[in-house]
């Protein structure tokens, strides 16, 4: 069983920035890959960022020279940097984990989600 835990969400003013965090535990054997997706209200949930365990990185086009991914994959945790932040940032961030459980078995895990609110 894994779980993940996001934090760092909150209401923000357009043009500063935001860290969030997200921390796995449980029965993983390895991580392939962290990342983020985000849900605004009425919308489908989006690809925003992911990074590889060799740090190779992915972004959204809307995201991308604005928002900086990084982790820390033996504390087991990913964070994103969003910076110059927009109101069409606001989101429900959500915390993503693939990898090998430790049976051996594929998993792709989910955290909670926490919210960020952009004001202009």
């Amino acid at each position: 069983q894994v779980q993940l835990v996001e934090s760092g969400g909150g209401a923000v003013q357009a043009g500063t920035s935001l860290r969030l965090s997200c921390v796995a535990s449980g029965s993983i054997f390895s991580i392939n890959r962290m990342g983020w997706y985000r849900q605004a209200p009425g919308k489908q949930r989006e690809f925003v960022a992911s990074i590889s365990s060799g740090g190779d990185t992915l972004f959204l086009d809307a995201v991308k020279g604005r928002f900086a991914i990084s982790r820390d994959f033996a504390k087991r945790t990913v964070y994103l940097e969003m910076n110059r932040i927009k109101p069409e940032d606001t989101a429900v961030y959500f915390c993503e984990l693939v990898g090998l459980s430790s049976d051996h078995t594929e998993m792709r895990a989910w955290g909670q989600g926490t919210q960020v609110t952009v004001s202009s």
